[in-house]
């Protein structure tokens, strides 16, 4: 692992950060036999202030593998860009095209868990398609767990609840984007982080497609 961050200031506010990570943001992510749906909704905010309307919540890292971010903006930026730089690296030494999924959840795990003492304040979802959909949930010290629908951010408790109420793992591609869009929509209506339309990916055997609706 490259320590990119090796000189990374210390930031004692950080660590007070933790407790407030699921403030701001809800994405969601579900698997169905047929590929991955990922969706975020597209506010910013820094306390009770919209900071931005079109952030980007849903980002590329691999031909067919994309990650949800909540938590902090920059510390999602700066992550994205270390695990693109992994995954070259990684397809250099093994001389391969692509990378799996579980890999590059691994990946990221190893850079959260690197750097506990100085952490990264981020929750993330990792979906893709290698041999057959896969969806992983990261937590900010670097645990992973392997999820078949996942929530993440302010909203998560009420867009995980429309999840659990309707999700079947055979439903078409279709039906798992309307599930997840009305996931997000929920929680827009509850929670004052969250809101300013929904960005959708859909990832399958073919490759990624991108939305967005209002």
């Amino acid at each position: 692992m490259h320590h990119y961050f090796a000189n990374r200031p210390t930031n004692e506010h950080k660590l007070m950060e933790i407790s407030n990570i699921l403030k701001g943001t809800t994405t969601v992510g579900i698997v169905v036999n047929d590929g991955v749906v990922l969706a975020a909704d597209k506010r910013a905010v820094a306390g009770y202030y919209i900071a931005h309307k079109r952030v980007k919540k849903i980002l590329k890292v691999d031909e067919k593998v994309m990650i949800t971010t909540a938590g902090l903006v920059a510390d999602a930026q700066a992550l994205v860009n270390i695990v693109k730089n992994e995954i070259k690296y990684y397809k250099l030494a093994n001389n391969v095209e692509s990378v799996n999924v579980k890999t590059i959840a691994s990946i990221l795990s190893n850079i959260l868990h690197a750097y506990k003492w100085y952490p990264f304040i981020v929750q993330l979802l990792v979906g893709g398609f290698d041999t057959r959909p896969r969806l992983f949930m990261l937590e900010v010290f670097g645990a992973v767990s392997e999820e078949k629908y996942a929530a993440t951010g302010s909203g998560s408790p009420i867009a995980i609840g429309v999840i659990e109420e309707n999700y079947r793992e055979d439903m078409s591609i279709e039906k798992a984007v309307e599930l997840a869009i009305r996931a997000v929509k929920s929680a827009t209506r509850r929670d004052t982080a969250t809101g300013e339309g929904i960005d959708i990916a859909i990832i399958t055997s073919k490759g990624i497609t991108e939305e967005t609706v209002k």
